[in-house]
């Protein structure tokens, strides 16, 4: 593991980063100039001055996505600031390119507040044709990404929560298929209730499951809390139907799945042991999962996923993100639905023909993936 985390840095520093911006068009002679500025751009320029909706036919904003972070969540360590979100930001970017072909472009901010994050972000926004937030703290990103969503004409997606919860639905999906129980009524254990939590959580209960209960690092939410923000209150009379109280520890004897996306080390080997047999887990905190795979096998564990790509099972919104905003882009949606994401987890489950416990979601490379999911999103 340490050589990986070598590597990297390796690539990082030997290539200043990930991205870079070409033209696409020829700069080679005056008239090519004159083409691409000045004189000729003039008549763009007045053009659009005329409508506004025409800079989707003369710009790069009909495919391009502003992924906008406050460094206050990156990945599972925390807060670290904007210049530290730039490596995640900026690769964020490149895959959008690679497998969806959509331009994107890193934007970190030097503000962790939600009135200074609402404000940049609409200023911006004439440039893109839609806005993937990522790694912003919760609460802070349920106001941020709902004032966005309306207040501005272009779809806006806070990736942490949404991207999660289509990912993580296709991959339950399979995995009760293999399981050979994909009742709605399966037990489910959700460790962690920020915005990757909350999210998969609600978009579970859309789709029919009915026995989660979700954790935060205080335990079970339960309808005796007190100590609950305003997402998590929402929560509580539609969760937790057997209204158990306790820890992780506790109210994870005797469930079927265990889905993790929270930190580190959350999840030990005694805890698989108590849950029901062929127990699934989904270990997603990055970059170090809840349980080690290796462990939660060991432990007894049927079928394990991480977020990881050194892994099988690699449960990551690289799967969602890229055909969600090629959806977005070639439909010309205002704003995305959850009636999409149900579709676009369906549509993703859907890519693996004949899953298995080492195959529960399609590779990242699978071609058929930004397509199928890109038709769910209109």
């Amino acid at each position: 593991m340490e050589k990986i985390y070598r590597d990297s840095l390796e690539l990082h520093r030997k290539h200043h980063g990930k991205l870079e911006v070409k033209s696409k068009v020829p700069i080679e002679n005056k008239t090519d100039l004159s083409l691409a500025y000045t004189p000729g751009v003039g008549q763009v320029s007045t053009e659009i001055g005329k409508n506004a909706d025409r800079a989707y036919e003369y710009t790069l904003k009909s495919n391009t996505i502003a992924v906008v972070s406050d460094g206050s969540a990156i990945l599972g360590l925390g807060n670290l600031g904007a210049e530290a979100a730039i490596p995640v930001m900026e690769g964020k970017a490149v895959l959008f390119k690679r497998f969806a072909g959509v331009d994107a472009f890193p934007i970190c901010l030097a503000t962790q507040d939600t009135e200074a994050i609402i404000e940049t972000v609409k200023r911006i926004a004439p440039v893109f044709g839609g806005i993937n937030l990522e790694d912003i703290a919760a609460p802070r990103c349920f106001e941020i990404e709902r004032r966005l969503m309306k207040e501005l004409p272009i779809p806006v997606m806070h990736d942490d929560q949404h991207g999660t919860a289509v990912v993580v639905l296709a991959g339950l999906m399979n995995a009760l298929k293999v399981r050979g129980a994909s009742g709605k009524n399966t037990r489910i254990v959700v460790g962690g209730a920020g915005s990757a939590g909350i999210a998969v959580t609600k978009l579970l209960i859309r789709y029919g499951y009915t026995d989660i209960i979700i954790c935060d690092s205080k335990g079970a939410i339960h309808h005796n809390r007190k100590d609950l923000i305003l997402e998590k209150e929402k929560l509580k009379n539609t969760t937790n139907p057997r209204r158990l109280e306790g820890t992780l520890v506790e109210v994870i004897a005797g469930a079927d799945v265990f889905i993790g996306v929270s930190k580190g080390g959350t999840l030990n080997e005694a805890m698989v042991r108590s849950m029901n047999a062929k127990p699934i887990v989904f270990a997603l905190a990055n970059p170090i999962p809840e349980i080690m795979p290796d462990r939660a096998i060991a432990a007894g564990a049927f079928i394990v996923a991480t977020g990881r790509s050194d892994f099988s099972n690699q449960m990551n919104n690289v799967l969602a993100f890229p055909g969600i905003f090629r959806g977005a882009l070639d439909n010309g949606i205002r704003q995305f639905t959850e009636a999409m994401f149900l579709n676009a987890a369906e549509r993703l489950a859907a890519c693996v023909t004949e899953p298995d416990a080492n195959l529960i979601l399609p590779s990242v490379f699978d071609r058929k993936v930004v397509p199928a999911i890109a038709k769910a999103i209109k």
